[in-house]
């Protein structure tokens, strides 16, 4: 970690964190942009200034960490974890393009692109079967690309844009369906927070489905009227399919509570909050206005779960400053 000794007790406790701790500013992004949609502009930018404040000191360590931890950070699912880089800066991108400022998302775009090929390749060259929620990420991240590049595609109308964020779509859908097959579904009831990602990758996905419905202008033809039917009829599925996949991990945290603070409840809060902005932008596409406001309801649960987990966040790392300090 810059800046950091690397006997200090802050940086034994950083060293402990995985990748996927890139989760956190995914949830945080995810939250900044469900609040916008929802008309509150002042709390949606602090998230994004929260979550702009923590990604350039994860990318920072992760590129430094990167080549020399490379054997232990990849095992297993490792690469899978890796992914919330191309992810989170993906989300930041998108809601950068909300404000306004398409410079910043197209390059935020162009480092994910970069990001993207490497990681996946890494993540699903294996396989192993029985892996935790990440192993979702190679989905999640493809998707994530394919939102920046519908919301850019329609922002700054360019069709080339938009063709390819609907290969990614159709791409991140078939990814979906080998890590399904991958997952350890025992993981519904035993997993630390990252089997939400099986649902959150299915809301990125209707997420995307929606971008590129709304991408589509009289200037632009994207898409004729069967290739719009399709992806109507897709998308409206995916955000079923999520919202199935939100009831059945709900009910396995009911019946089998996990209470205690892991970094993988940040992956819980992306997919709550990923959710509740599919709701609401799938809402507004595909002009189903009562899907409005049981979107805001699962909104203000993923803030309230955002609250929880930054709050155990902050004590976990007291607790590890306090248990490194020396005596």
């Amino acid at each position: 970690m810059s800046g950091t000794s690397p006997h200090s007790p802050l940086h034994v406790w950083w060293t402990q964190l995985s990748p996927a701790a890139g989760a956190a500013v995914m949830a945080t992004g995810i939250v900044s942009i469900g609040l916008q949609l929802t008309g509150h502009e002042t709390l949606s930018r602090i998230a994004l200034v929260i979550g702009c404040t923590i990604w350039p000191a994860m990318a920072s360590d992760f590129a430094v960490r990167l080549p020399r931890e490379r054997a232990r950070r990849f095992a297993d699912a490792g690469a899978a974890g890796a992914l919330t880089a191309v992810a989170a800066t993906s989300v930041l991108g998108t809601r950068f393009s909300a404000l306004g400022r398409q410079t910043v998302a197209e390059a935020l775009l162009a480092l994910s692109a970069l990001l993207w090929p490497v990681l996946i390749v890494l993540a699903v060259g294996h396989g192993k079967r029985r892996l935790p929620g990440r192993v979702f990420l190679g989905c999640v991240a493809t998707q994530g690309l394919a939102v920046l590049g519908a919301t850019l595609a329609a922002a700054e109308s360019a069709a080339w844009l938009a063709h390819t964020a609907l290969v990614l779509f159709w791409l991140g859908l078939v990814l979906y369906c080998v890590a399904l097959f991958r997952f350890d579904l025992r993981q519904v009831l035993e997993g630390p927070g990252d089997q939400w990602i099986a649902g959150g990758a299915l809301a990125i996905s209707a997420l995307a489905g929606s971008k590129l419905i709304a991408a589509d202008s009289a200037r632009l033809y994207l898409w004729n009227d069967d290739d719009r039917g399709v992806l109507r009829a897709v998308t409206v599925a995916l955000l079923v399919l999520g919202l199935a996949w939100y009831g059945v991990l709900l009910v396995a945290e009911l019946v089998r509570p996990r209470l205690r603070y892991d970094v993988g409840r940040w992956a819980t809060v992306f997919p709550m909050g990923m959710t509740a902005v599919a709701m609401l932008s799938v809402s507004d596409t595909v002009d189903v206005p009562w899907l409005e406001t049981p979107g805001e309801v699962l909104l203000w649960i993923s803030v309230v779960a955002w609250c929880a987990v930054a709050a155990g966040a902050v004590d976990s790392a007291r607790a590890a400053v306090r248990s490194t300090a020396p005596r």
